[in-house]
């Protein structure tokens, strides 16, 4: 066992001088930055580049130093002994395990240093989620008419996105773009339901009682936001990152992508009256392409989101029929 960890200490020491010279790279950069900027003079810059070069060369010495120990620390003792003993508290230690299960690589890194943070990133990722009402705006007819219930129909959406400031010195600007599955449900009023009727789709009453007749569809849409308002700058030592949070930001854009399923489900009760559940898949001559205009307003990352079908709901009908969503959007970074 010993053997095995005083390999992976001498590696260690190579990716030590590796790791230093990575983090003084991010310094180096972050001087640049402040010097291209007129933050500080060319003299100023020269000092601070030797200084943060000084201070890597040290960490190097002692870094090494510290693995030097702890190599004659092994060398001289059994296999099984615990050089970490009195320095347990001051030190972190990581070990990665081989296919085999035994002991790798082996190092010591300072908290908080595992590797050097870029100085300027421009895109960030994260998780969506969106959830509201959900219903259809019917031609020559009031959203009160709609024969679809207010209260009853919903939609949620989960996705992921991606985020890019635009500008350069200013992140008043963003283009949020990504990918999402919408879920759009409609839940029929007045015991009626959807049918087919050579190509014609109309609400017919439904033979039975029903407790549950919904109409849902699943798109895969590719949502793109021109995202603007304001933003915070914080500054670190050798990076330095925009913030919204408890900003007020605005998103306007525009989504497109397809239809991949569409479903009645209907819950009744039969005949007999025993309890009866149909799941109805296709055949409702749905579009198949989905497009339309999206909006947000958000407070950090919670945000009132909208968004519009200008596509129909059902294709090459006599009145047409587009869905509305009014809900919440999370983007989860």
């Amino acid at each position: 066992m010993n053997k095995q960890k005083i390999e992976s200490l001498k590696k260690l020491k190579a990716q030590v001088q590796d790791d230093e010279k990575a983090f003084l790279k991010s310094e180096v950069e972050a001087i640049n930055e402040k010097l291209e900027k007129g933050e500080i003079s060319q003299d100023q810059a020269q000092f601070q580049k030797e200084e943060a070069a000084k201070k890597r060369a040290l960490n190097i010495e002692n870094r090494i130093a510290i693995i030097d120990n702890k190599i004659e620390l092994l060398e001289r003792n059994e296999d099984g002994y615990n050089e970490n003993g009195e320095k347990k508290k001051k030190q972190i230690e990581i070990t990665i395990s081989d296919e085999d299960g035994d002991d790798g690589f082996l190092g010591i890194i300072t908290k908080g240093e595992d590797k050097p943070k870029k100085y300027d990133r421009r895109t960030s990722n994260f998780p969506v989620f969106a959830i509201g009402f959900n219903n259809a705006i019917i031609e020559g007819e009031k959203l009160d008419d709609s024969p679809y219930k207010l209260g009853g129909s919903g939609f949620v959406e989960i996705g992921y996105a991606w985020k890019t400031r635009i500008l350069n010195n200013s992140n008043f600007l963003r283009l949020k773009y990504g990918f999402s599955f919408q879920w759009n449900k409609l839940n029929i009023k007045n015991n009626q339901y959807l049918v087919n009727n050579n190509g014609v789709i109309s609400l017919e009453p439904f033979p039975n009682a029903a407790s549950v007749i919904k109409f849902r569809m699943t798109n895969l849409v590719f949502p793109v936001h021109l995202e603007f308002g304001p933003s915070k700058r914080i500054d670190k030592h050798s990076y330095y990152r925009y913030s919204t949070k408890r900003q007020i930001n605005f998103g306007i854009g525009f989504y497109g992508g397809f239809n991949i399923q569409s479903m009645q489900k209907l819950k009744y009760r039969d005949s007999n009256g025993n309890r009866a559940k149909d799941k109805l898949k296709g055949g409702y001559n749905t579009s198949n392409l989905i497009y339309g205009p999206s909006a947000y307003i958000a407070i950090g990352g919670a945000a009132l989101y909208f968004k519009y079908d200008l596509n129909p709901i059902f294709k090459n009908q006599p009145v047409n029929q587009n869905n509305i969503s009014l809900g919440l959007r999370f983007d989860m970074d």
